[in-house]
Order: structure tokens, then C-alpha cells, then sequence
């Protein structure tokens, strides 16, 4: 019993190195340009093991999506939003002072969701079908606050916010580091119109904490 518990250890670690080290590299050089030799020689993982736990890179793409989204969109942007303010309209406002500090970091690597969809462009295939996925899980989390904050349709202001925090991130990836801002000075005249209320006032900035996206390719 010892010795099946130690293989199963050592498969667990095998399996959690292969995918960090994929998170790293697909994260910071997109899907397509990041070849499984790579991969192996990062982790340190023998290319037997690594088909015994990822039958396909493709099934290496998707783990990468679903660590991506626990990690970038649970852990980081969730959790930073909630963290710098209260209401819902704060919180909505305050997206966009998370991402300003994002963008500033010099390993910004961009949305990984947004980049794969560009490299899959193709809707049939399962790859870019998990980044929409996941993107929609973003706007469902915007469509909550938005019905929280007594928005009417709730749903379609979340699709709108949307475009402007993915098109700030594009801006960033441009080399505009102050994106996030200028997103944020129309996102709160978007909201005051929404609301009826004053959407300008924006939360005081906090210690800047690195994104739990940027910390895991460390």
C-alpha cells in the first residue's frame, strides 16, 4: 500500500509540473508557437509520462485554459475586485484599477483567452470553444454585478462593459500602459448612464499585489 501511494504521488507531481510549466510557456508565448519538446524540457517530465497524463497537446491546451481561469479570473481578478471595494458600481469601476496595475507589470503577457481564440479562430474546434467559455464566465460575473446594482438588462450592459475591458487589454498589448484608464473614464460615464448615478468616483488604490497569473510562471 506504501508503494501504490508513492506511485501515486509521483504521478500527481509529474502531472503538476507538465502543467505548470505549460501555464509558464503557453502564457507568456501563446499556444501556437510553444511545441510539446518544450514543454518536457521545462518540467523535466520523460515525453511516456507526459502521454500517460495529456493523451494530446490539445488536451494540455485545455488544462491550461481551466488553470488559467482558476488562477487569472478566480484567484486574481475576482478576488482583487471584491477586495478594493464594496458595491457593485465600485466594484465594476474598480476592474479597471486592477487591470491598470497589470498593465504596467513588465511580464504583461495579455488575456490568454483572447489570444487563443485569435490562434483557434475556428469555432468548431474544442480549444476555442473552452476560451469563449470562459470569457462568457468573465461576463457572467460583470452580468451579476450589473443585476446586483439594479442595472435593467443586466446582461446586455455586461456584454458592453466587456468590450471595453478586452478592448483596453488589446490597447495594452499595443503599448498603451495607460489602457486601463482611459477605459475607466468611459466605463464611468457608461455606468452613470446606466445607473442614474454618479460613476466616476474610483476607489482608492491599494498595495499593488501581482496577479496570481503573473506569480504562477514565475
Amino acid at each position: 500500500m506504501v508503494g501504490q501511494s508513492d506511485e501515486t504521488t509521483k504521478s500527481s507531481d509529474a502531472r503538476e509540473r507538465l502543467l505548470t510549466a505549460a501555464y509558464q510557456l503557453f502564457s507568456q508565448r501563446g499556444v501556437q508557437a510553444v511545441g510539446i519538446d518544450a514543454i518536457i524540457e521545462r518540467s523535466g517530465v520523460a515525453r511516456q509520462t507526459m502521454y500517460r497524463h495529456f493523451a494530446s497537446k490539445q488536451e494540455l491546451v485545455l488544462a491550461f485554459l481551466e488553470r488559467r481561469e482558476e488562477l487569472w479570473t478566480r484567484d486574481w481578478l475576482e478576488a482583487e475586485v471584491a477586495r478594493r471595494a464594496s458595491g457593485p458600481g465600485e466594484q465594476l469601476l474598480a476592474i479597471f484599477d486592477v487591470f491598470d496595475e497589470w498593465f504596467r507589470l513588465p511580464d504583461f503577457e495579455g488575456c490568454s483567452f483572447i489570444n487563443v481564440l485569435l490562434e483557434h479562430p475556428n469555432g468548431e474546434d474544442p480549444v476555442h470553444r473552452a476560451a469563449a467559455a470562459y470569457l462568457a464566465g468573465i461576463r457572467q460575473f460583470l452580468e451579476d454585478l450589473a443585476r446586483q446594482g439594479g442595472i435593467p438588462d443586466a446582461r446586455g450592459f455586461a456584454r458592453e462593459w466587456h468590450i471595453l475591458m478586452k478592448g483596453s487589454i488589446v490597447a495594452a498589448g499595443e503599448g498603451d500602459r495607460e489602457a486601463a484608464l482611459r477605459a475607466k473614464k468611459i466605463a464611468g460615464v457608461f455606468l452613470e448612464a446606466a445607473t442614474g448615478t454618479p460613476g466616476t468616483g474610483a476607489p482608492r488604490r491599494r498595495p499593488r499585489k501581482r496577479p496570481a497569473a503573473s506569480r504562477a510562471s514565475r
